[in-house]
């Protein structure tokens, strides 16, 4: 039911009534999902967004949001969650009793992917997840086309338009990894480090250094690149070819 590459993606479920939630969370679990955290507050679930954001490697991937909530109801939370950068574009999906059309027109404004009345199916649920996460990530190549090489990550091997082939190392080819999942996208140093080390604390000048060699291997001049360029001030994105 759910295709292999989509099993790993991070959902968070928000609903303040907790046997619901804990219920999705068991569906999502049954249906193969691997990582589903479950809060029942928005102010849980901002901080719990946040707490990932940072980190192109942790952060939530879906979110199933309940409408009607105590405080911060899900209309007002996924209204915060897209003025933050970082979540501006994850998928979110209404799971609510509030199915009125004004309601559903006014989800969907908010940049709602999908909107699931309650009660619901649980296959519905699973099928309709799938489907967003289907839409928004598609399966991941195991070949990156740049402007002067090919990268293939199941080899860790880079073939250069001059006809040479050279070899990533596993700190290499972790950070392009990371990169090549957000490309076209700004990755923060504090991001990489996080997702390649574990922490954000003491890496940046190994960052660097990885970054630089990196650009020896993939780009036709290092000194000049059009691959893996640098966000002044932020990080580095990640640009493929055409």
């Amino acid at each position: 039911m759910v295709d292999e590459h989509l099993r790993g993606k991070r959902i968070l479920v928000v609903d303040d009534e907790r046997e619901l939630a804990d219920m999705v969370a068991a569906i999502l679990h049954g249906a193969g999902f691997a990582c589903v955290d479950v809060v029942h507050a928005g102010a849980e679930a901002l901080a719990a967004i946040d707490s990932r954001a940072a980190s192109p490697e942790r952060a939530y991937q879906l979110l199933v949001l309940d409408v009607m909530m105590p405080g911060m109801d899900g209309f007002d939370l996924l209204a915060r969650v897209r003025e933050r950068p970082a979540c501006a574009r994850v998928p979110a999906v209404f799971l609510t009793a509030k199915d009125e059309p004004f309601d559903r027109v006014s989800g969907l404004a908010l940049g709602a992917d999908d909107y699931l009345a309650k009660p619901f199916l649980p296959q519905e649920l699973v099928l309709r997840i799938a489907a967003v996460l289907r839409r928004c990530y598609a399966e991941e190549s195991p070949t990156l086309e740049l402007d002067a090489c090919r990268v293939n990550f199941a080899t860790a091997e880079v073939e250069r338009a001059d006809g040479e082939t050279v070899l990533l190392t596993a700190k290499e080819h972790e950070i392009l990894s990371v990169l090549a999942r957000n490309a076209g996208r700004i990755v923060t140093i504090d991001a990489l480090c996080e997702a390649c080390w574990g922490t954000s604390f003491g890496y940046e000048n190994s960052l660097m250094a990885h970054i630089r060699r990196l650009r020896e291997k993939i780009e036709a001049n290092p000194s000049k690149p059009a691959s893996l360029v640098t966000a002044r001030g932020l990080g580095y994105k990640l640009v493929k070819r055409g």
